[in-house]
């Protein structure tokens, strides 16, 4: 009979070697995966770290495109305005002594006929010559038109460029001071430590609203209403442009606090109403109401127990410093002291609008509507405004 056919069957230790051979395959096999998922992500990770540097050197990059624009928008509108003073002063023998001094600031262009705005402490009174330095190099001759009074809250000044002829400027483009919000990007342009040329700095607006006191190197001078902003203003920088992303004109530099990147701007729209007045008439005449006032806040409302915490209070005056000065146009309305006003056309004052930031944008002449409150009554008063006296 012959012998059935069978498949033989495996040894023990061949049955080790294979589940041996086989365990290495899956071990193989896993560790493939493994190491093409750590690979895929370490990839993935280098590309982020790639894609993140890439994103963070574009942003610096339009950062600096944007700088570059403002400042090549704005620097032709920009000008050094070098000062000679003279005078007479008494020295320690009583004896007059002639005097003659050098100062430099920054101006702003307003128009192309030349017209150019800084501040009043820029051209002091005692300003003999002026001359202006455009940013391509030319010294051309210059005039003041007029500066606001010493004791005048708008530290303002305007000059004129005696002769234009074949002198191709460019007027800045003036912005609107009350979109402005903190956060907003800030540029400022101006005559650095009196270098004669136009400088770059920049930061944002970090407050507004703000009221100073500033020596001015003859004397303190009380500033309101100011914005806030830790773009650098050095000493030269004064008069010059605070100019938003748009390249516009949205305050002009004023002062910088001894703490470190504090820096202020008188907010343009509180000036529109001069600029106006000068373009229109040739000279400044700065609408005044004539009163001393304390601005409030609830702190200062709550010590006088008043009915109202926003306004400006005008306080009891003294035979050498009265609040409501006689014959002004406050006096002839009827203003009274411990009067709050609290509108002025409509507008309420506030701490982000204050009486000298209303009133700058009057013009001499205007009649308004001027809401006060006496004790427990409100009421309106008519008021006619009129040109500052010269000190």
């Amino acid at each position: 009979m012959p012998e059935s056919t069978k498949k033989p069957n495996k040894s023990t230790s061949q049955k080790k070697q294979d589940s041996t051979q086989n365990s290495k395959t899956v071990l193989l096999v896993l560790v493939a995966i493994v190491a093409g998922f750590f690979g895929g992500w370490f990839g993935s990770q280098s590309q982020v770290n790639v894609n993140e540097t890439k994103v963070t050197r574009e942003i610096v990059e339009s950062e600096g495109n944007l700088i570059n624009t403002i400042a090549e928008d704005v620097s032709p509108s920009v000008v050094s305005v070098n000062v000679t003073s003279s005078g007479v002063t008494q020295d320690f023998f009583g004896f007059g002594r002639e005097f003659e001094s050098q100062s430099a600031g920054t101006g702003v262009i307003i128009s192309s006929d030349g017209l150019i705005i800084t501040n009043r402490h820029v051209i002091p009174s005692e300003t003999s010559e002026v001359t202006v330095t455009l940013a391509n190099g030319e010294e051309l001759a210059a005039e003041v038109v007029g500066r606001t009074n010493d004791s005048d809250p708008l530290d303002i000044g305007f000059l004129k460029i005696t002769d234009i002829s074949g002198v191709d400027l460019k007027p800045a483009n003036l912005g609107d001071s009350d979109a402005v919000q903190i956060g907003d990007r800030a540029v400022a342009i101006g005559n650095a430590l009196g270098q004669f040329q136009n400088t770059v700095t920049s930061g944002i607006i970090s407050g507004f609203g703000r009221d100073i006191e500033a020596f001015d190197g003859g004397g303190v001078e009380t500033l309101q209403n100011l914005f806030q902003t830790d773009a650098a203003i050095n000493s030269g920088n004064s008069g010059g442009p605070l100019v938003n992303s748009a390249s516009e004109v949205i305050g002009i530099n004023v002062a910088t606090a001894s703490a470190e990147n504090i820096s202020f701007a008188i907010p343009i729209n509180d000036v529109k109403g001069l600029i106006d007045v000068v373009l229109e008439r040739g000279k400044l005449e700065r609408p005044y109401l004539g009163v001393r006032y304390i601005p409030l806040d609830e702190e200062i409302a709550d010590e006088l127990e008043l009915s109202v915490n926003e306004g400006a209070y005008i306080p009891e005056g003294t035979v050498n410093r009265p609040s409501i000065l006689e014959g002004s146009p406050a006096d002839q309305a009827g203003l009274q002291e411990e009067d709050v006003i609290i509108e002025i056309n409509g507008q309420k004052l506030n701490e982000d609008n204050s009486l000298v930031s209303v009133l700058g944008r009057q013009q001499v002449d205007d009649t308004v509507d001027i809401k006060v409150v006496r004790g427990d009554e409100e009421l309106t008063l008519q008021v006619t405004l009129e040109p500052a006296p010269e000190q």
